[in-house]
């Protein structure tokens, strides 16, 4: 399965962004992870199921709950992430990943597929 990103950018705190991403095939759950300067890889956000995003399961981790928006189409294999209220703290190289699971993976070790990075960056 291959993913491709795309989005990202640079905006100021306060700011939104929006990611995309397309799997070349049906993987049973997709999701973000991002790598912030000098720190390890962390889970953002998934989406787990089939059809439309109004009945799909969505995880965030905690530092994104309230700002981010994950959705997607099962049918069509696209994802996408929503970022609002952005913190400088939210920078970072933001990765597609997909795996055949319905159960989120929040560890990088879960994830089967991984999509090139795509940049975002928050300025204070």
């Amino acid at each position: 399965v291959q993913l491709q990103a795309s989005g990202g950018g640079m905006v100021q705190a306060g700011g939104s962004l929006r990611l995309s991403c397309t799997a070349s095939a049906r993987t049973f759950s997709m999701g973000w992870f991002r790598r912030a300067p000098g720190k390890e890889r962390e889970f953002v956000a998934a989406i787990s199921g089939s059809g439309r995003s109004s009945i799909r399961s969505t995880y965030y981790a905690d530092s994104v709950k309230g700002r981010f928006t994950i959705s997607g189409d099962g049918a069509r294999n696209t994802m996408d992430l929503e970022m609002n209220k952005l913190k400088p703290e939210d920078t970072g190289v933001y990765y597609c990943a997909a795996w055949q699971s319905l159960q989120p993976a929040t560890r990088s070790n879960e994830v089967a597929y991984w999509g090139q990075g795509t940049q975002v960056t928050v300025s204070s």
